[in-house]
């Protein structure tokens, strides 16, 4: 068996351990704190390996399993999913920076909208009970798992003329394809439905701090016709904008439990080191479907939690 198989069965067989061993409600308290920081911590490993295999955030797997098959309150499993997606994005940002793909122009005015309405939704998110929480972020999920299914990209995508408003923001720019060994030059359209759909997407990212790249790189490549592997680093970028703005919120509403964040943060990272090496050789429609169905189990779970089951 090759090796990335062994980690993605590892990962399945964590996964599956923790629903059945939390199942029992009561029991599950028996277990003392360091027990459930060290399963916590091993969850996220794998987590961390299956989203950079399957080229999502770490956040939107991280908040519904975690959600769903721990006994964190809610609150405390989003505030530590934002970190979760922060910490990556922080990482990752200077680097897409200097490569020129992640464009400062294209992030700013949309982080910007993002981060305002992400400071909003996370403001109801903290107001809400949880079992309207745990119920729409199962059904959010959902969607995701929707969207990932029957969704598409487009590497270039034909945009004939800059609309208005992005000729006034100058965005647009050349980036360097090293695949291609080409420059290319790109430009934007339909901007003004970009800042209504971000306003949107920050709005979900604070309320259930999923981090937002599930929807980010679909709206800036699809919508605003930003070339893929641009979409993907503005995208990363704008991560460090949005999150930051949503963890404050949450921080100062005592959200962010260190016994939740540290194992998470360290997991995921040490866990997203592994799956770069193993990216080149693992087969990407293999992990899709590892990723639709593990995101399948914990919406359904999050949304029986939120009628209560």
């Amino acid at each position: 068996m090759r090796g990335p198989s062994i980690f993605l069965l590892v990962a399945f067989a964590v996964l599956a351990g923790v629903s059945p061993a939390y199942a029992a409600e009561n029991a599950a308290f028996d277990l003392p704190w360091w027990a459930w920081a060290s399963l916590l911590f091993v969850v996220s490993f794998a987590l961390g390996i299956v989203a950079v295999l399957g080229g999502i955030g770490g956040g939107v797997l991280f908040v519904p399993v975690v959600g769903g098959f721990f006994p964190f309150h809610i609150d405390f499993v989003r505030g530590a999913g934002l970190l979760v997606a922060l910490a990556g994005a922080l990482a990752a940002g200077p680097g897409l920076l200097r490569s020129g793909m992640a464009n400062l122009r294209l992030a700013l005015p949309l982080g910007l909208i993002a981060s305002m309405s992400a400071i909003v939704g996370a403001s109801i998110g903290l107001a809400l009970p949880a079992r309207y929480i745990e119920f729409a972020l199962g059904g959010t999920i959902l969607g995701i798992v929707v969207l990932m299914f029957f969704g598409r990209k487009s590497e270039l995508p034909d945009v004939p003329q800059a609309d208005r408003l992005s000729t006034a923001l100058r965005i647009s720019g050349v980036f360097h394809d090293p695949y291609r060994q080409t420059d290319i030059d790109w430009k934007i359209h339909r901007t003004p439905a970009g800042l209504i759909l971000f306003a949107g997407i920050g709005m979900l990212a604070g309320m259930f701090g999923l981090g937002a790249g599930w929807a980010n790189v679909p709206v800036l490549n699809l919508v605003l016709g930003a070339p893929l592997k641009v979409s993907v680093a503005t995208s990363k970028f704008m991560l460090s904008i949005v999150d930051t703005a949503a963890a404050w919120v949450y921080i100062n509403a005592g959200a962010v439990l260190a016994l939740v964040a540290v194992p998470s943060i360290v997991g995921i990272m040490l866990g997203s080191v592994i799956g770069v090496r193993l990216l080149a050789r693992t087969r990407a429609s293999v992990i899709r479907i590892v990723v639709i169905v593990l995101l399948l189990a914990a919406g359904i779970r999050a949304v029986l939690k939120g009628f209560g089951i």
